[in-house]
C-alpha cells in the first residue's frame, strides 16, 4: 500500500464509519436488526482484508483501485448512483447518519470522492455488497464462523460474479470454478498461491477456497477486536 495523497480527507471514526453505514445500508435492504450488525461486523473486516484498516491509501500494484475500500473510478460512480436511490429511505430511518453523509459530500465534491473515507466506504458498499446484503441469513446459517462470513464477502472483492453464482448456486460451499483466469485471480489475493500443489490447481470449490484464504485470518481476527470495540455487548 502507498501513502494516502496530501488532499485525502481522513475520518476520525474510520471503524465506527464502516460498521454505521454498513448497518444503515443492510437496514435498508430490510434486513433485521441482528442480521444488520453480522453486516456491519463483515463489512469492518473487508476494511482491514483491503488495506489493513488504513484510511484513503493508494495501491502500489494498481493505478485503479484506490482508497479505503480499494475502488476503481468505475465502481465508485456505480455505488454513488447505488446511494442515491436509496438515501431518501435512509435519510427518514437515521437523519443523524443522512446529516453526516450530506456533510461528508460537501466536503468531497470538486475531489477524487475515493480519497474521502466515508464517501469511499459507501459507495464501495453500495457498489459490491449492498444487495448481497439480503443473502446473510442464509450466509450465517452456512458458515456459521464470523471470519468464513468475512472470507465470503471478501470474494466478492476478488471473484464477484462466480461468488454471486456460488450463492444462487443453491449449494455454496460445493460450487466449483475451474476457469484460469478466476483462478489467477485467486492466486494473486494470496489464495492457492504457495506451494507446488495448490498452483497446480485447475479448480477449486467454494469450501476448498476459503480453506485456503488462511492468510486473511489475522486480518479479520484484527476486525473482530475492533468490532468489539465499537459494539460492546
Amino acid at each position: 500500500m502507498e501513502a494516502p495523497p496530501a488532499g485525502a480527507q481522513n475520518s476520525a471514526t474510520p471503524f465506527k464509519d464502516v460498521v454505521d453505514l454498513t448497518v444503515a445500508i443492510a437496514r435498508a435492504k430490510g434486513l433485521a436488526p441482528a442480521y444488520a450488525e453480522a453486516a456491519g461486523r463483515i463489512s469492518l473486516g473487508l476494511f482491514f482484508a483491503e488495506t489493513n484498516g488504513k484510511q484513503n491509501v493508494r495501491n502500489g500494484r494498481s493505478n485503479t483501485y484506490m482508497g479505503s475500500f480499494q475502488t476503481g473510478p468505475s465502481e465508485d460512480r456505480n455505488g454513488r448512483r447505488k446511494w442515491d436511490a436509496i438515501k431518501a429511505e435512509i435519510a427518514a430511518a437515521d437523519p443523524e447518519l443522512s446529516a453526516r453523509d450530506d456533510k461528508e459530500e460537501a466536503r468531497a465534491r470538486g475531489t477524487d470522492y475515493r480519497f474521502n473515507h466515508w464517501t469511499n466506504v459507501r459507495d464501495g458498499l453500495m457498489n459490491a455488497h449492498a444487495d448481497v446484503f439480503r443473502e446473510i441469513p442464509a450466509i450465517v446459517k452456512t458458515l456459521p464462523d464470523p471470519i468464513d462470513q468475512m472470507k465470503l464477502f471478501e470474494l466478492i472483492q476478488i471473484i464477484p460474479t462466480p461468488t454471486r453464482s456460488a450463492l444462487k448456486s443453491g449449494d455454496l460451499l460445493n460450487y466449483r470454478v475451474s476457469s484460469p483466469t478466476i483462478m489467477k485471480h485467486l492466486r494473486n489475493n494470496s489464495i492457492f498461491a504457495f506451494g507446488q500443489a495448490d498452483r497446480a490447481r485447475t479448480s477449486a470449490s467454494f469450501r476448498e477456497i476459503l480453506g485456503a484464504m488462511w492468510l486473511f485470518k489475522r486480518k479479520f481476527e484484527k476486525a473482530m477486536a475492533k468490532y468489539a470495540e465499537i459494539k460492546p455487548r
